[in-house]
């Protein structure tokens, strides 16, 4: 048995489209469904190591194409800055009371992107 990186499960929605869509199957029904090699084999007529293998091969193309375009890593990194921002924003606004409104809005602003 091999551990589960969820770090995939974030790379699978960046990437999945790109995986054919028995691949993404596969893959989805074991990271973001939790089903076990077992269950998935059971469920899609597929042997266990079968399903295994196509995980595996998944997981390295994920794994590739985070490295090639690093698109989940430049998120996380947006997300984490915007978080940073939006505590400075906070703490601003309580240093402040005369700007806590304006502050408080961007804030909430920052927070409610979709990005």
């Amino acid at each position: 048995m091999f551990q589960k990186d969820m770090r995939l499960s974030l790379l699978l929605d960046f990437y999945g489209d790109i995986l054919s869509q028995r691949r993404r199957e596969l893959i989805t029904l074991y990271y973001d469904e939790d089903l076990s090699l077992a269950e998935i084999a059971e469920n899609t007529g597929i042997s266990r190591q079968g399903v295994r293998d196509s995980i595996k091969k998944s997981e390295q193309e994920l794994l590739h194409l985070e490295e090639t375009l690093a698109l989940a890593s430049r998120f996380e990194t947006l997300q984490k800055q915007l978080n940073g921002i939006c505590k400075e924003l906070y703490v601003l606004a309580k240093t402040y009371p005369d700007l806590q409104d304006p502050l408080t809005g961007i804030a909430q602003k920052l927070e409610n992107l979709s990005i």
